[in-house]
């Protein structure tokens, strides 16, 4: 089962330059969790056998929060906090973009993906 949450819009601090991480810049960030599917859950309707939505953003909030000067960095913060909350989690995708980044560019945006399995290293 794979549990997702795409384009959560967060306005945040994180960029290599010091005024980035001064005025902010707001990013999209998705997350899809790889989790045993859990009786509760598909059969009996019950919160108890997945993963909440509502957890999920919060722990985004959490990692968003803290200012970084790498996408890389903060993706892998939000990817290990998922993986170290919930046993039935096997692997997680996270993705997070700078909308509007300042590169003398015209584009959405540009950022990073990173995967990190229960266990493993990131991919």
């Amino acid at each position: 089962m794979v549990i997702f949450i795409d384009n959560l819009r967060l306005y945040a601090h994180h960029g290599v330059l010091a005024q980035e991480r001064l005025v902010g810049a707001e990013f999209l960030v998705s997350v899809r969790v790889d989790c045993a599917a859990d009786e509760r859950a598909c059969v009996h309707d019950s919160l108890l056998g997945t993963i909440s939505y509502a957890d999920l953003c919060q722990a985004v909030r959490t990692e968003m929060s803290v200012p970084a000067n790498l996408l890389e960095h903060v993706a892998t913060r939000i990817a290990r906090r998922i993986v170290d909350s919930y046993s039935s989690v096997r692997e997680v995708w996270v993705r997070v973009v700078k909308c509007n980044p300042p590169m003398g560019a015209d584009c959405e945006g540009a950022g990073v993906e990173i995967s990190l399995k229960k266990g493993g290293n990131l991919a």
